[in-house]
């Protein structure tokens, strides 16, 4: 791995992670900053940890997308607007994001916790990805934290995605007056790449089925097919 926590504290080599990302970051301390959990600050007995990042880089995600949702979907109300954006900058969606990134290569942990699974952890994953926005923001301003945070927001089909399921509880709420839920049907395959069946239900009645490879992916498509269902009159 580019960057490694053994018992001694290893010199910080930024150059595989900008490269990889294509930034260059002016203060090398700030992503070093960005890349450290406080398990392997402890560790190493220093104070430095990427916690106070993922504050800031919080807001400024939420910042770029309460701004592409306001410009992408003019016609929609503030409180559709609110759910999608809630979405978007939710724990589990920053950490898919990270993922897909594979992150998890370069974070800094603990023997603990690198021992129990730490780089592909959801909490630690989506906390680096504030942290590191937080880190661009203040070493490149707010456009080149933007930059980044659009090379994933810019999809079409995420943004698509995220809406299904709050659609359907619109929906569904609005007819039996009693939200829908979701169960898991069927887990298939290795931990590091299992796929996942859900079924959809109100009042004991299967809405829609839905398979991806989180339960959230698995939900927004029995969601979708749900929606489909419903728009073609079969429930």
């Amino acid at each position: 791995m580019p960057l490694s926590s053994s018992k001694s504290t290893p010199a910080f080599d930024s150059a595989p992670f900008e490269s990889k990302f294509k930034l260059k970051f002016k203060n090398k301390q700030l992503l070093l900053e960005a890349l450290t959990h406080k398990s392997y600050a402890i560790e190493k007995g220093e104070s430095l940890n990427n916690e106070r990042l993922e504050f800031l880089g919080d807001s400024i995600i939420s910042a770029v997308v309460a701004q592409f949702l306001f410009k992408k979907f003019p016609n929609v109300n503030e409180g559709r607007l609110s759910k999608l954006k809630s979405q978007i900058v939710s724990r589990t969606n920053l950490s898919e994001w990270a993922l897909e990134l594979k992150f998890g290569d370069f974070i800094l942990l603990s023997q603990g916790e690198e021992a129990t699974g730490g780089r592909k952890r959801e909490s630690l994953l989506g906390n680096m990805y504030e942290a590191l926005i937080g880190a661009l923001y203040l070493d490149q301003g707010f456009e080149k934290a933007k930059d980044f945070i659009m090379r994933q927001l810019s999809k079409k089909k995420r943004i698509i995605e995220s809406d299904f399921k709050s659609r359907l509880q619109e929906i569904i709420q609005k007819k039996y007056k009693t939200p829908p839920n979701y169960f898991v049907t069927k887990e298939e395959g290795p931990d590091h790449a299992k796929l996942f069946t859900l079924e959809v239900r109100v009042n004991k009645k299967t809405l829609g089925l839905g398979v991806g490879r989180s339960k959230k992916e698995a939900e927004q498509m029995a969601a979708k097919e749900a929606l489909k269902k419903i728009k073609s009159g079969e429930v």
